[in-house]
C-alpha cells in the first residue's frame, strides 16, 4: 500500500520505519524544513520506562490547586477562556483516582517496556548511533513525603517487569557521585538500570536517513492543512509547500502523528481527541566541571525535572561536545510557544543548587515544545473511525520512551497484523475502544 504519514517528529519517523520494514510506500509530510524540529527537538532524552505515574493521580489535584498562579511551578494549569482546556481539566481529575491510576500505569509500562526492547533490537540491527547512555534512570526525592508517595508505584512496576528498586540515599550516591552534594537533603531514590538516554533528535535525523536509502519519500516545509474525506475514507491530505504552492497528496492509508496539532485535524471529521497542548522547556548547556555533572541520567520527581549528558564523539564535520540536558516541567496555555524566562530561570537554578558549577550556564540554550497531551498519560495508538486513518499521537512527555513501540505496533495494525503488544489500542475488534477512560471514536 502507499501510506501517508503525517508529521515527522519521532512518532512518524518510527512510524515510517516500520511501515516500509513491513514492505510499504510510505510518504512522510511535514511543516518543518528538518525531521523532528519541534517536540522532538531538545527534549529531556530518556527512554524511561520508570516513568509510568502519570500526572493524573491521587496527589495531583491539590498540587495543582497549590500550584495555580505559581509561574515556576512544576505543573501549572494556566486558565484560559478555552473550552478544551476545561473539558480536558475535568477529564484529567476523573483519571486520578486509584484505580484509574493503577491501570493508566499498567498501560504506560507495558508499552514503555516493549518500546525500549524495540528501540534496543533496531540500534543493534542497524548500528544506528544518537548519544546513547546504557546506565540506567536513577529517581531521587529531597522530600520524605515524595519518596513515601514513589513506593506504592514503584512497587506495580516491579510486578508489571520494569524493575524499579528502592534504594537508599547512599546507595543513590554511590551509582551517581554527583548527588553527593545534596547528601544531607536526600530521602532516598529508586533506580532502574534497564533505562536509558540519549539525543532523541539525532535519533531522528539518522533514521531518517536510513529510510531514505530505503525509499522513504519525505515532504519536508509542508504544511497540512487538512484532511479530505470522500465515502467513508481519507480520500486525499490538502497541503502548502514553503512557496505556498497548494497540492494533494494521496495514500490508500493515512497515520495521523502530529502531536498537539492531530486533534485540530481530526476535529473536522468528527474524530475527537482527547488531546491538549503540555508546553515544557529545556534547557541544554555545555559542561563545565566533569566532576560535579552527573553520568546517570535523573529523574527530579519533586520539580518534575529531567537530567541527561548527552557526549557526542568528534567527526571529520563535527567538534562533538558534552552537554547537560535538562527538561521538564508543564504549562497548560493553549498553542502558546513564548519562551517564559522564570521557568527557564527556575530550571537553571534547581539545576546549579543540585551540581553547582556542573555546567557553563552562560552558555545555556533554552527551548519550548508543545507535548501532546492525553488526561490519562496513555497515548491513543490504532485505528480511527474513518476506514483508512490511523492514529499515533498522544504521547505527551514520553514521546521518545515510546516512540518505537508505537511506531512498530502501528504499522503492523495498518499491516493487517495484530499488534506484538497487550495495550488498550484503539480501534482494533479485541479491545475495548477507550483510552485511559475517555472514549476514543472507533
Amino acid at each position: 500500500m502507499k501510506v501517508i504519514v503525517l508529521g515527522a517528529g519521532l512518532l512518524g519517523v518510527t512510524s515510517a520505519y516500520f511501515l516500509r520494514q513491513q514492505g510499504h510506500d510510505v510518504t512522510v509530510i511535514d511543516r518543518q524544513a528538518t525531521p523532528a524540529a519541534e517536540t522532538s527537538f531538545a527534549n529531556g532524552g530518556q527512554i524511561s520506562v520508570s516513568h509510568a505515574e502519570p500526572w493524573a493521580n491521587p496527589s495531583a489535584p491539590l498540587k495543582v490547586l497549590k500550584w495555580l498562579g505559581q509561574e515556576d511551578a512544576p505543573l501549572l494549569f494556566r486558565i484560559r477562556a478555552d473550552m478544551r482546556q476545561w473539558l480536558w481539566g475535568l477529564q484529567f481529575l476523573r483519571e486520578c483516582t486509584p484505580a484509574r491510576t493503577r491501570h493508566n500505569i499498567e498501560q504506560i509500562v507495558r508499552l514503555g517496556t516493549y518500546s525500549r526492547d524495540t528501540l534496543q533490537a533496531l540500534r543493534r540491527d542497524t548500528g544506528i548511533a544518537y548519544d546513547q547512555r546504557t546506565q540506567g534512570i536513577l529517581h531521587f526525592y529531597t522530600s520524605e513525603k515524595e519518596f513515601d508517595g514513589a513506593e506504592g508505584p514503584a512497587a506495580q512496576m516491579r510486578e508489571l517487569g520494569c524493575d524499579r528498586r528502592v534504594i537508599s540515599a547512599d546507595e543513590a550516591v554511590q551509582l551517581e557521585p554527583a548527588l553527593r552534594h545534596i547528601r544531607p537533603q536526600l530521602a532516598g531514590a529508586t533506580y532502574t538500570a534497564e533505562d536509558e538516554s540519549g539525543d532523541a533528535n539525532r535519533f531522528a535525523r539518522e533514521l531518517v536517513a536510513r529510510c531514505q536509502a530505503d525509499g522513504v519519500q519525505f515532504l519536508m516545509s509542508h504544511t497540512v492543512t487538512a484532511l479530505r474525506e470522500a465515502g467513508g475514507q481519507i480520500d486525499h491530505v490538502e497541503a502548502t509547500d514553503a512557496e505556498g504552492r497548494f497540492q494533494r497528496v494521496r495514500g490508500d492509508a493515512y497515520v495521523l502523528a502530529m502531536g498537539s496539532l492531530s486533534p485540530l485535524l481530526a476535529a473536522p471529521l468528527g474524530i475527537r481527541l482527547p488531546i491538549y497542548p503540555a508546553k515544557g522547556y529545556s534547557v541544554t548547556m555545555p559542561v563545565k566541571d566533569a566532576a560535579m555533572a552527573h553520568q546517570v541520567s535523573l529523574t527530579d520527581d519533586e520539580y518534575k525535572l529531567v537530567f541527561s549528558r548527552l557526549t557526542t564523539a568528534p567527526t571529520a564535520t563535527s567538534p562533538g561536545g558534552d552537554r547537560l540536558r535538562i527538561a521538564g516541567t508543564a504549562e497548560l496555555n493553549g498553542y502558546d510557544r513564548d519562551l517564559n524566562r522564570v521557568r527557564c530561570e527556575a530550571i537553571v537554578r534547581r539545576t546549579e543548587e543540585l551540581f553547582p558549577g556542573a555546567g557553563d550556564t552562560e552558555q545555556a540554550q533554552f527551548w519550548t515544545g508543545l507535548r501532546p497531551a492525553t488526561p490519562s498519560n496513555v497515548p491513543i495508538i490504532g485505528r480511527s473511525k474513518i476506514a483508512n486513518l490511523y492514529l499515533n499521537t498522544g504521547h505527551g512527555t514520553l514521546g521518545w520512551t515510546h516512540a518505537c513501540g508505537s511506531g512498530k505496533s502501528i504499522a503492523r495494525i495498518v499491516s493487517g497484523l495484530a499488534p506484538e503488544l497487550d495495550f488498550a489500542f484503539t480501534g482494533l475488534p479485541a479491545r475495548a475502544p477507550r483510552v485511559g477512560g475517555v472514549e476514543v471514536p472507533a
